[in-house]
């Protein structure tokens, strides 16, 4: 028994060491196989693969890694800046009751005169496209903002008009938007707004370039 024991104590002292499951390796292991698979982490601003540094979109959003097209950060970049402008406007027409589609829909209107615009033809001349058109006219409408009636010309074709209300809603609304406007974008040159606006058609308008 004695013989037999030290011939096990021998044989631990040479046996090789029990793989370790990566899951319990050494805390060293893991981060060094995470540093692998994840890139460089952020350990400060520096690290940031963005032409704009440490004020990009990569360090606003806390990315780890660099953008794998500049087309996916340029949309990326356009979505996050439509949202924070968007916000905005979106709480002023909100204290006016408003929604940005229904602002713009009585600015339509507006410019539209006393004639007023078909009902079918006010989603062609909005900004952003709305899925029904007709929903939110009977909702101005019942608001007391716009009336509807039928064209004298052709039966089939509805007006949509600005009440004197609704003409007085939009008109109160021109001085706090523009105000906005510039609180939000003022910082930037002429030059530089005129060249985004380009850039903008352009992004929108493949066949412009």
């Amino acid at each position: 028994m004695a013989k037999r024991a030290a011939r096990s104590q021998q044989s631990s002292k040479h046996a090789k060491p029990a793989r370790v499951p990566p899951l319990l390796a050494p805390r060293p292991l893991l981060e060094s196989a995470c540093a692998k698979a994840a890139g460089p982490l952020l350990d400060g601003p520096e690290q940031f693969d963005s032409p704009d540094g440490p004020q990009g979109l990569a360090a606003e959003i806390r990315k780890r890694r660099p953008f794998e097209h500049p087309e996916q950060e340029a949309m990326l970049n356009l979505m996050r800046t439509g949202a924070m402008l968007a916000g905005d406007f979106a709480a002023l027409f909100k204290s006016r009751g408003l929604s940005e589609a229904a602002y713009n829909t009585l600015r339509v209107l507006r410019g539209a005169g006393d004639t007023g615009r078909p009902c079918h033809e006010i989603g062609e001349h909005l900004v952003a496209r709305v899925p029904d058109v007709t929903r939110m006219v009977d909702r101005l409408e019942a608001a007391g903002l716009v009336t509807r009636e039928r064209s004298a010309r052709d039966r089939r074709v509805v007006n949509v008009r600005l009440t004197p209300k609704g003409l007085q809603v939009v008109t109160e609304l021109d001085a706090p938007v523009v105000q906005l406007h510039q609180r939000q974008l003022g910082h930037l040159t002429r030059a530089e707004l005129v060249e985004l606006n380009r850039l903008l058609v352009k992004a929108r308008r493949p066949e412009s370039r």
